[in-house]
């Protein structure tokens, strides 16, 4: 176990990254009576515009880090591409709430899927692919289709390609990098559901409700909670994420995303060592939201409260896409915009939750 540790109104959260992720931890932080310190080489990052205590520096820019870390009383971060080696080095000097195993583990998919395996999560079947002959070799044992992807520095569907059949092994070979690869079985899943939990200092798990999750290109469009499946998979889902939290030692909030077969079977597809984007509707209808649930955790103060009081869809806003005149004044309805000056295709820009059904 980490050793206990509790920060008091006042003292200092240094987070790595100034994302939307950052922007909306250091807002739940400074609710709690906290100060944040972002550290981020943008400097039009959306996380600077609300705190004024920011370090504008490389993640390996060791005497940065020095200094960020005495300014700071507990390092987190917000995006799992944070170098390992960064989170390292923080560590020995500040605590680090996640731990660095977190982060390496989740930054390497075939990592990810050998931790989780070698657990007893349920995964798809995989390979390590370092060749095109070692491709060949992983389609004739997992057969077709498959999902080809980078083991590393993927995310919102980048760094992967579905092989239909071993013809097209060689292109996608070709044009997927940086390597090593890895082939996935191609999953024939129903729904996608997430988990967003949170385990605290003291060993607790909290977890929120599960959120079905539609996915466009790669891109998370919306998260309706709750998920039209079973009591029994949903327990389920929350064992397999205590699981996970509890064998990481983990101290923070994960998000779980997995894949349901036939209604009656899941699969973990990856972790994410942060707050998630398909946990963005607790902000709307939980007494405790995942962002200070996250600060809670870190902090080393009791979790907060994961229950919900209404059925919500929360809904990403990307690109050149806006926030219109019916989400701005519609009864039920909780805009969040990121502040971000430049709108590309693809990009998250903010979203909205839409509160359905009291419960």
């Amino acid at each position: 176990m980490t050793d206990f540790f509790q920060l008091s109104p006042g003292n200092t959260i240094g987070i790595l990254g100034g994302g939307q992720l950052g922007r909306m931890l250091a807002l739940a932080a400074y609710r709690l009576g906290m100060k944040v310190h972002i550290l981020c080489p943008d400097s039009d990052c959306p996380a600077f515009a609300v705190t004024p205590h920011k370090t504008i520096a490389s993640y390996t820019d060791q005497a940065a880090l020095t200094c960020f870390a005495d300014a700071v009383d507990v390092v987190t971060y917000e995006f799992e591409n944070v170098p390992a080696t960064t989170a390292q080095f923080l560590a020995q000097r500040k605590q680090l709430r996640p731990g660095a195993r977190a982060l390496a583990i989740a930054q390497d998919r075939l990592e990810e899927k050998t931790f989780l395996s070698g657990i007893g999560v349920p995964v798809a079947d995989y390979l390590a692919v370092t060749s095109p002959a070692d491709l060949l070799e992983a389609i004739n044992s997992i057969g077709t289709p498959a999902v080809l992807k980078t083991t590393r520095l993927g995310y919102d569907g980048k760094g992967q390609v579905v092989i239909r059949s071993a013809d097209e092994a060689a292109a996608a070979f070709d044009v997927l990098s940086p390597k090593p690869l890895v082939l996935e079985r191609y999953v024939p899943f129903t729904r996608e559901i997430s988990v967003v939990a949170a385990r605290g200092a003291d060993g607790s798990v909290r977890a929120y409700e599960p959120a079905e999750n539609r996915h466009v290109g790669g891109i998370l469009r919306s998260s309706t909670v709750p998920a039209q499946i079973s009591d029994a998979l949903a327990e389920r889902a929350y064992e397999i994420t205590a699981h996970i939290l509890t064998s990481l030692d983990y101290i923070g909030v994960i998000g779980v995303e997995f894949f349901i077969i036939e209604d009656r079977d899941l699969l973990v597809n990856e972790i994410a060592p942060r707050v998630h984007n398909s946990g963005h509707w607790t902000e709307a209808v939980c007494a405790t939201d995942q962002f200070e649930q996250h600060i809670r955790a870190v902090a080393g103060w009791p979790l907060g409260d994961t229950s919900r009081f209404a059925d919500v869809v929360m809904e990403n806003v990307l690109g050149e896409a806006m926030i219109g005149e019916r989400d701005l004044i519609t009864r039920g309805t909780r805009p969040h915009l990121y502040g971000k000056t430049e709108a590309r295709p693809g990009r998250k820009m903010g979203h909205v939750n839409r509160i359905l059904r009291p419960i």
